[in-house]
C-alpha cells in the first residue's frame, strides 16, 4: 500500500487536538452524554484542516452528532447518519433552532414541572406516558420513583404546540433522566430531579440560541446545510443527496464501531448496572435490537470475521460518496491492535484509500500514527486498567 505523509504543522495541530482531555463543552454538545462521544476539539480541527467552507462533510456513524454540530459551526454543509434512532434524535435536537414562540412554550412547560411532577399524581393522569416494553428494570429500587415522574413529564410534553419544541423538551428530559439513572449508585430525590430539569432546560436553550446565532449568517435555511439519516452505513450511497443529486463529500470525519470493543449505545445501566432501554421510551423511538446490531459483531466473539465483513461493506459505500482526493479521518480503538489494525487497513486499501502518516517530530523522517488515551472513561472502564481498548488511533486516508 502506498503511504504518504502530511506536513509537520498539520500533524502538530491534529496531535494536539487528539490529546485534548478536557470535558466536552461548547456549542450544543452537552445536550446528552452519548456513549463514546467524539471529541469536539478533534472534530473541529479535522474539519478546518481538511475541508473548505461550504464543502460537504459526512459522518456515517454520527453518534451524538458532534461532527454535525462542528461542521455547521465551521460553515460546512453536513450529512450525518446513524443506525441508531437515539443518535438521530439527539443530533436533530442539537441542531434544530426554536422560534420565540417555541422557546416560550418550553419555558412554560419547564416552569410548571414542579406542579406536574409529583409522586401523588393519580395514575390516570400519566397513563399515556407508560410503555412497558421500553421500561425494563425501571421498577427497581433506585429507578421506580424516577420512572413515574418521567412518565408524568412525557404525558405533559404532548401539550406543547410543535414537534420541534416537543423534541427539545424530550431531550431536556432525556438528559435529566440519564443524570438521575444511568450508572448512579444512590437514589435521586424528586426535588433534586426537578431542579436539575429546570437548570438543564435553561442551559440548553441558551446553548441552542448561541448555536443558531453562529450558523444563521451562513445558513439562513438549515435544511440546505444539514441532512440527518437513520440508515445502515452499507447504504450511505443510496441516500437521496448522493443518489439523485450525484454530489460527493469532500471529507469524512467519523468514529466507527471498534473491533472487539463493545459499547452500550442503546442502553442505560441502573441499580447495579442492570440494562434498560429507557432512552427509547423517552424519545418515543424504536430500538429492540441487540448490542451487536450497533457494533458489527457480538461481544462474545471479539475476533470473529463478522466485524471486518460488515466494515468492508460500509467502506465500499462510503468510498462511493467521497470524491477522489477527499480525506477520511477516523478515531478507532482495537481490542487486539496487533492483528486487527492490519486487517482494518487492508479493508481501507482494498476499496481505494491510501493511508497518510504523520511525522513524529519536526523535520523528522520518521513517520507514524497518532495515538491517544481515551479521555473521561466511566468508572467501571477505568477499573479494568489500561487495556488496548483504552487507546484510540487517528487514521488518515485519502481517496484515490
Amino acid at each position: 500500500m502506498s503511504r504518504h505523509c502530511i506536513d509537520s504543522q498539520l500533524a502538530d495541530e491534529l496531535r494536539a487536538a487528539a490529546a485534548d482531555r478536557n470535558h466536552i463543552t461548547g456549542q450544543t454538545h452537552n445536550f446528552y452524554r452519548y456513549p463514546a462521544r467524539f471529541s469536539p476539539t478533534f472534530a473541529a480541527t479535522a474539519i478546518r484542516c481538511f475541508s473548505r467552507p461550504s464543502e460537504l462533510v459526512l459522518d456515517p456513524y454520527m453518534g451524538g452528532g458532534t461532527v454535525v454540530v462542528e461542521s455547521l459551526a465551521a460553515g460546512r454543509r453536513v450529512v450525518g447518519n446513524d443506525l441508531n434512532s437515539l443518535a438521530v434524535f439527539v443530533a436533530s435536537a442539537k441542531t434544530t433552532p426554536l422560534t420565540r414562540r417555541e422557546v416560550r412554550a418550553v419555558h412554560d412547560w419547564t416552569n410548571g414541572s414542579s406542579r406536574i411532577l409529583s409522586y401523588r399524581t393519580p395514575p390516570a393522569e400519566h397513563r399515556s406516558g407508560f410503555q412497558p416494553e421500553k421500561m425494563k428494570n425501571l421498577g427497581l429500587v433506585r429507578a421506580r420513583f424516577i420512572k413515574k415522574v418521567v412518565a408524568l413529564a412525557l404525558a405533559d410534553i404532548e401539550s406543547l404546540p410543535t414537534v420541534n419544541c416537543q423534541r427539545f423538551a424530550q431531550c431536556v428530559l432525556l438528559r435529566t433522566a440519564q443524570w438521575a439513572l444511568d450508572g448512579r449508585r444512590t437514589h435521586t430525590p424528586l426535588a433534586e430531579f426537578r431542579r436539575r430539569l429546570v437548570t438543564a432546560c435553561h442551559e440548553m436553550l441558551a446553548a441552542l440560541s448561541a448555536f443558531e446565532s453562529a450558523i444563521r449568517p451562513r445558513f439562513p435555511r438549515l435544511g440546505e446545510a444539514r441532512v440527518l439519516a437513520q440508515e445502515d452505513a452499507t447504504r450511505i450511497h443510496q441516500l437521496r443527496l448522493f443518489a439523485r443529486r450525484k454530489e460527493k463529500a469532500a471529507l469524512v470525519v467519523t468514529s466507527p464501531p471498534y473491533p472487539g470493543v463493545h459499547v452500550l449505545y442503546h442502553r442505560w445501566q441502573v441499580d447495579g448496572r442492570k440494562e434498560t432501554p429507557a432512552p427509547y421510551w423517552i424519545i418515543n423511538g424504536q430500538d429492540g435490537q441487540s448490542a451487536s446490531y450497533y457494533t458489527f459483531g457480538d461481544r462474545r466473539h471479539s475476533s470473529s470475521d463478522r466485524y471486518f465483513q460488515n466494515s468492508l461493506q460500509t467502506l465500499i459505500s462510503i468510498r462511493k460518496v467521497l470524491r477522489s482526493g477527499g480525506f477520511m479521518i477516523q478515531l478507532v480503538a482495537f481490542a487486539d491492535p496487533v492483528t486487527q489494525l492490519p486487517r482494518y487497513l487492508e479493508n481501507m486499501a482494498s476499496v481505494g484509500f491510501e493511508e497518510i502518516l504523520v511525522p513524529v517530530g519536526k523535520n523528522s523522517a520518521i513517520e507514524d500514527r497518532i495515538w491517544r488515551a481515551v479521555p473521561n472513561r466511566k468508572w467501571h472502564a477505568v477499573s479494568k486498567g489500561l487495556t488496548h481498548s483504552s487507546r484510540e488511533v487517528v487514521l488518515i486516508h485519502r481517496a484515490r
